[in-house]
């Protein structure tokens, strides 16, 4: 069983950063897909930003060009680096990790449904 704890979130000013942090364990495949996700009490948890086990990408519109997702995969961590930060990511921002067949991978919350508690981010004007 996967299981992922997240960490990172808090307070920031508007045009500020924040880097997530996700510890995963459980995960034995050679080939996987990881995912940030972010829930606000308005919307449901939209993918934010995926990653492969090679490394490859693909985010939602509002991260491009302001978050980066990254592994650490000696350490079996996932990150999240947010910059340009603004109210509009606010949010409950959960990481999530699944096994796949390989290939692009894509931060759709059917696809992977187990995420860990959240941390929460505010970002204030």
């Amino acid at each position: 069983e996967v299981q992922v704890v997240e960490t990172g979130g808090g307070p920031v000013q508007s045009g500020g950063s924040l880097r997530l942090s996700c510890a995963a364990s459980g995960l034995t495949s050679s080939t996987y897909c990881m995912a940030w996700f972010r829930q606000t009490p308005r919307n449901a948890r939209q993918g934010v930003a995926a990653i492969n086990n090679e490394g490859l990408t693909s985010y939602a519109e509002s991260a491009k060009g302001r978050f980066t997702i990254s592994e650490d995969k000696g350490k079996k961590i996932l990150y999240l680096q947010m910059n340009t930060l603004n109210p509009n990511d606010t949010g409950m921002y959960y990481c999530a990790a699944r096994t796949s067949r390989g290939g692009w991978c894509r931060a759709w919350w059917p696809d992977f449904g187990v995420g860990g508690q959240g941390t929460q981010v505010t970002v204030f004007s």
